[in-house]
C-alpha cells in the first residue's frame, strides 16, 4: 500500500501554500494551452460520433449525456470530467474515449451543473441522476444491458468515488481525484463551492466508515502536487483499511494534465486499467 504522506499536513499551511498546493493551472506550465488542445480534437470527435449527442437526463442545462458507440452490445465506461466542480464541460473530454473506444467499449461522458449555481450535494445527486437515465438507455442505444463502468478526473475522480454507492455502477476508474474536501473547504476553491464543515464531511469518501464493495482503481501521477498524490494515497489506504477491493498506482512523470494521455492512447496505462476493471467485473 501507499505511504501516507503523514509529515504533510495541510491544517499547518498558510493559506497561501495551501491555496498554491491546490492550483494545478499554476503548477503545470502550458496546462490551458494543453487543454484548448484536448477541446480541439475532442470537438472533432464528436464531429464523427454526432448520432447520440447532449441527451438529456435531468431539467438544467448541462443535465446531458454524450454516447459514443464502439460497437454494438458492448460495455460502457461513463466518464465524469474535472474542472474543481466550477469549471469545464463534458465537450472538452470527448477525447479520452479514444482510448476505451479502441477495445470496443463505449464511452458516455456526462455534464453536470457546476458551482456556484449547485452545491455539492447537488452535483452528486445529479451525477446518480444521469446514471439512473443511462443504464436505462443502454438496450435501446445498443449497448450491452449490464451495469456500467464510471471513471473520473480530479473533481471527476471525486465524484467517481461518490458514484460508486449506485446499483448500476459496476466498478470505478478514479483519476487524481480529491476524496477529503476539508482541505478545499479552507482553500481559495470554496467561493464557489460554499461548503460547510457538514457537506464537506459527507462528500468525503475517505472520512466515511468503509465503502461501497466493489473495485476501484485509483492513480494519480508522480509529478503531481504533494497534496493531491496524498489524497489518492490516502484514499487508497483508508480502502485497504475496510477490506475494500483497491489497486492504487502513481503513473511516473505524470502531472495533472498529461496524465490523461494515458486514457486517451489505445495502450496508454489507465486505458488499461479501465479494460481490467471490465474484465473483473463481467458477468
Amino acid at each position: 500500500m501507499p505511504e501516507l504522506f503523514s509529515t504533510l499536513d495541510w491544517r499547518a499551511m498558510s493559506q497561501q501554500d495551501r491555496d498554491r498546493g491546490l492550483n494545478n493551472g499554476v503548477a503545470v506550465p502550458g496546462s490551458m494551452a494543453m487543454v484548448a488542445g484536448w477541446e480541439q480534437r475532442s470537438g472533432e470527435m464528436r464531429k464523427r460520433h454526432p448520432g447520440q449527442l447532449d441527451l438529456r437526463y435531468g431539467p438544467r442545462e448541462r443535465n446531458r449525456i454524450d454516447f459514443l458507440k464502439a460497437a454494438d452490445k458492448a460495455p460502457t465506461l461513463l466518464f465524469i470530467h474535472g474542472g474543481y466542480w466550477q469549471a469545464r464541460a463534458k465537450e472538452v473530454f470527448t477525447v479520452f474515449a479514444e482510448g476505451p473506444m479502441a477495445h470496443a467499449i463505449n464511452v458516455a461522458l456526462i455534464g453536470y451543473t457546476l458551482a456556484p449555481d449547485a452545491t455539492l450535494d447537488e452535483i452528486v445527486a445529479e451525477i446518480h441522476s444521469g446514471i439512473d437515465f443511462l443504464a436505462g438507455q443502454l438496450p435501446a442505444l445498443g449497448a450491452a444491458g449490464d451495469d456500467i463502468v464510471v471513471s473520473g478526473w480530479s473533481a471527476g475522480g471525486h465524484l467517481t468515488s461518490m458514484a460508486l454507492s449506485h446499483p448500476k455502477v459496476r466498478a470505478g476508474m478514479a483519476i487524481s481525484g480529491i476524496y477529503d474536501l476539508e482541505p478545499v473547504r479552507h482553500s481559495y476553491l470554496n467561493e464557489k463551492l460554499q461548503a460547510d464543515e457538514a457537506v464537506s464531511l459527507r462528500n468525503s469518501p475517505v472520512k466515511q466508515p468503509g465503502g461501497p464493495l466493489k473495485p476501484l482503481s485509483l492513480v494519480v501521477g508522480s509529478a503531481e502536487l504533494p497534496l493531491l498524490r496524498k489524497q489518492t494515497a490516502d484514499f487508497a489506504a483508508h480502502r485497504a483499511r475496510y477490506g475494500l477491493p483497491v489497486t492504487y498506482e502513481e503513473i511516473p512523470g505524470a502531472d495533472h494534465f498529461s496524465i490523461m494521455h494515458e486514457m486517451m492512447a489505445p495502450k496508454g496505462r489507465i486505458t488499461t486499467l479501465i479494460r481490467q476493471l471490465f474484465e473483473r467485473t463481467a458477468g
